[in-house]
Order: structure tokens, then sequence, then C-alpha cells
């Protein structure tokens, strides 16, 4: 007794067969159908014909031609100074941007700047969450660069994004205090300028003390971000487009310093730190050094604010 298939199901079917474009494939030894053949309702196989194998599927799914084939472009250097620049305004733009509002509000309304979030600050742990949460998308850039580094022969290894060895936890430790030494310094030369307008320094900090989670956290965001995209993207591909280190260098420093110009003229304190970080991965292709470096001066510097309550004009970056 042959059990047929309810109407609703032999519907069903065959509307799956036509979304997924289905084609009918003869069983072995049987003659080859023509393109688009359907069989009509009934059919049967000639008795001459071999049988079917048990298990054979009739109807199988079409070869899906893609609508937007792959097409491999060459490489060349006009793209490539082309993909620099996009990656370039696609990171730096937004904060940029933010960096010349919040320096023209201060001149203008001599407004104070603001290094913790202020969502909800009569609820200040779920202002630290929102705070996380607000800057995390910052890192969204990094497993980009990543990608087209290593669509270009350079893996994260060769950046020296690597197991950290005791010389490299060292040299960035040395790197972080050497950096907020010389921060220091140049800070000192603009006390004349505390309370104009030129100088838009941070101000100390009235916040529990565990605002550190959000100063750690924000640090080590940062630190990832800017040495990922400043020092292993930027500098390695003028490196490939043929830039002399010295102009490689200088153009690294012209874009750190960019977004940090709502420090007013104290964006002066972060040259010190900018020329330490990028010489040091010129010099020995390590960007966990300026990484680690970077994360502990900025953890000082809120560390700081947060828990001895003084003005700092270096800038955590």
């Amino acid at each position: 007794m042959r059990i047929e298939p309810l109407p609703g199901l032999r519907f069903l079917r065959h509307y799956v067969q036509m979304s997924e474009k289905m084609t009918w494939r003869p069983a072995p030894g049987w003659p080859d159908s023509p393109p688009g053949w359907v069989p009509p309702p009934g059919w049967q196989p000639p008795a001459d014909w071999p049988p079917a194998p048990a298990d054979w599927a009739f109807w199988v799914q079409e070869p899906r031609t893609p609508r937007a084939p792959v097409v491999l472009a060459e490489l060349t250097d006009a793209g490539l100074a082309r993909e620099t620049r996009y990656v370039v305004f696609a990171t730096f733009f937004t904060g940029l941007a933010s960096a010349i509002i919040i320096l023209a509000t201060h001149i203008a309304a001599n407004s104070p700047l603001v290094q913790v979030p202020t969502f909800t600050p009569h609820q200040p742990v779920l202002n630290v969450f929102l705070g996380l949460l607000s800057y995390l998308p910052v890192a969204a850039i990094v497993p980009l660069v990543l990608l087209l580094l290593v669509r270009t022969g350079q893996p994260p290894s060769s950046l020296g994004l690597t197991r950290m060895s005791l010389g490299d936890l060292g040299a960035g430790t040395g790197l972080a205090l050497a950096a907020l030494g010389l921060s220091f310094v140049s800070s000192l030369l603009l006390v004349p300028l505390e309370n104009t307008k030129l100088l838009n320094s941070a101000a100390p900090l009235h916040v529990p003390a565990y605002y550190i989670i959000f100063g750690l956290s924000q640090s080590l965001i940062t630190s990832v971000v800017e040495e990922v995209v400043v020092n292993g993207y930027l500098i390695t591909r003028l490196d490939q487009l043929g830039w002399t280190p010295a102009a490689a260098f200088w153009t690294s420093m012209a874009v750190r310093a960019s977004y940090h110009i709502y420090y007013g003229v104290a964006v002066v304190t972060l040259l010190p730190f900018g020329w330490l970080m990028t010489r040091s991965f010129q010099k020995h292709r390590k960007l966990s050094r300026p990484i680690l470096a970077h994360f502990l001066y900025d953890s000082v510097l809120f560390a700081i604010a947060i828990f001895v309550h003084v003005k700092t004009h270096s800038p955590a970056h």
C-alpha cells in the first residue's frame, strides 16, 4: 500500500524546494533530464530503467552563484595609502571632533574638563558601569586593523603582540616612568598659564575610590587602541609606503596629538610620551611594550586624580 503525503506537506515540500532552488537529479543509469525539467504529477520511471538506490536523493540544491563574486584586486601603493587614510579617519575623527568641541566650550564658557562619566551622578555604581559600557565601542577598530595587517603579511606576532618576557615588562615599566617624569617636568612650564583659558587641565576628582575600576578599564582600552593603531598599524603602513622613519615618526606624533587638543597648550606635555612610545616600537617592533607603558601611565594619572585629589596638567590619554 502506497501512502501519499498529505496535500499540505506536499505543498510545503514544493515550497522548500523552490525557495532553495532545488534541481532534479536522475538516478544512476537514467538518461540526463533537460535543464530545469520537473517530473510531472504522477510520473514514474519506465520499467526498463534500472531501479534507483534506496537512499538516492532525487532533489538536490542548485549550486548558488553569488551576486557579488570575490575578485582579488591587485595591491598597489595607492590602494594601501587610501586604506591608511580611511583607517586613521575612522579611528580618530570622532575623537578629534570631540576634542575641538571640548576646547571651544572651555574657551567660550570656561567649562571644566570632565574625566569621568556623568550619566547617573546620583547612582555612582551604575554610573561607573554605564561609563565602561559607553567607552567599549572605541575598541571596535582593533580587530579590523589587525585583520588588514594580516592580509598584507603582518600577523600580530610580527608586531610584538605575544606573551611578554621579563625584559618586555621591565622595558614597558621603564617607558612609563620616563614618560611620567618628563611629562611632570614639562607641566611645570605651564604653571604660569594655570588660570588662563589656554590651559584646560583636569581637575581633581571627588569620587568614591571604586571609580578606579573605571580609570583602569579606560586606561587598558585606550592603551590597546591607540598603540595598535598609531604605532602598530600607522607606522607599519607608512614604512610599507616608503616613508622615512623620521617622517613616519612625526606623522604619528601629529595624529596622536590631534585628538588630545582639548587640553589646550597642555598638549605639549604629550610630546615626551608620544616620543617614547613611537621610538620604542620603531626600534624594537614590540607593541606590547608601549601598550604596557601607556596603560601604566594613564593608570597612575587616574589614581592620582582619584586618591590624591591633585590637579594635573599631564593628559591621561
